[in-house]
């Protein structure tokens, strides 16, 4: 039952804006043209798009910069390209163009920093004798004291049982370690299924509003987000939430709410961002434009678009590295174990 609210919200919102895109964004009729593909996604982002004040983004003065280079001689690669560069004003993860022959993508939002993980690092802390449930990775580390969850991508589908075989293989561990570095989003059933293992009452984790009129500033009022403990097997010990600045969309998501909890602590580095939930919207010429639509704020009403910061920042050494070891992971066991120690 409790995740019948937050889904209720969800489908209001999201009806909404279903409902008004919809009505706006029909064309009659299928053309090519750059003109006219140009100016129909100018107006797609400039009536839908939810982060123009935010970031602070003058899209009058962006018409006017790229109207003046749109020529009828340009072919569909070159307008492609044009277009992308167009939307890649908004410096946003999700706002893609999306064509039969490529994905316009922004993506300096990640790598303009450091990355914090190490693929071939990290397979030798997982060894070959891990279990995967789901989409998780997960065994015990630190002789079997402390628990690891590596959980790669929001998309990968992770469902109750899969969560109640992985804590009760945990049922001896003094604390947990969740790693969501390189996750770069997916469901927000699965953030809202594994936080929920994590409470112990009833919480807002954050609020919702959606575009309500072609204006800008055209939202509806903000509609809490609630979440519930779950029924099954819950984990009510310390934890330390793993994150770097690719952890985006649902796992910023996640981050959002496990930073409200008293015994988690988030450690590494900033997270990447995207609060906004995005949506698909059609060109004249059958490309995609995908963008955000409704931002989500946190608890405190605050967006977290631009990312989440940890409350312990760790980074990756490169003397770490030489020797083998991944500075978060080590930092998380020295601190869960401490810990545990104080507790005792």
């Amino acid at each position: 039952m409790h995740t019948i609210k937050i889904r209720v919200i969800r489908l209001v919102a999201l009806w909404a804006l279903v409902l008004f895109i919809a009505a706006c964004e029909k064309h009659d009729s299928y053309t090519a043209d750059p003109r006219t593909n140009f100016e129909a996604l100018w107006k797609i982002m400039d009536e839908h798009y939810c982060f123009f004040e935010y970031k602070q983004v003058d899209w009058n003065e962006v018409y006017r910069k790229y109207s003046v280079m749109v020529s009828d001689t340009m072919n569909q690669y070159v307008l492609f390209d044009f277009l992308g560069k167009m939307l890649a004003e908004l410096k946003d993860g999700h706002t893609n163009l999306v064509s039969s022959f490529d994905v316009a993508r922004y993506w300096s939002w990640y790598e303009d920093y450091p990355s914090n993980f190490n693929s071939e690092l990290h397979k030798s802390y997982l060894g070959i004798n891990y279990l995967i449930a789901g989409g998780i990775k997960y065994l015990r580390l630190s002789n079997d004291q402390i628990g690891y969850m590596y959980y790669g991508s929001f998309s990968s589908g992770v469902g109750e049982t899969n969560l109640d075989y992985i804590f009760n293989y945990f049922r001896d561990c003094k604390g947990l370690i969740i790693d969501v570095r390189e996750n770069g989003g997916g469901s927000l059933t699965y953030s809202d299924r594994i936080a929920s293992r994590f409470l112990t009452e009833k919480i807002t984790v954050g609020y919702i509003k959606h575009k309500t009129g072609p204006g800008h500033n055209d939202f509806s009022e903000l509609y809490p987000i609630e979440l519930s403990p779950s029924d099954h097997i819950r984990w009510l010990r310390p934890v330390v939430v793993l994150t770097n600045r690719h952890s985006y969309s649902a796992t910023n998501d996640f981050v959002n709410k496990m930073k409200l909890l008293p015994h988690v602590a988030i450690m590494g580095d900033r997270t990447g961002g995207g609060s906004g939930l995005p949506f698909n919207s059609e060109l004249p010429n059958g490309w995609i434009a995908r963008f955000s639509a409704s931002p989500m704020l946190d608890a405190n009403k605050q967006d977290t678009e631009h990312g989440i910061e940890p409350d312990i920042k760790v980074s990756l050494t490169p003397d770490d590295l030489l020797k083998g070891k991944d500075t978060l992971i080590e930092e998380a066991i020295k601190l869960l174990m401490e810990q545990q120690g104080n507790r005792q």
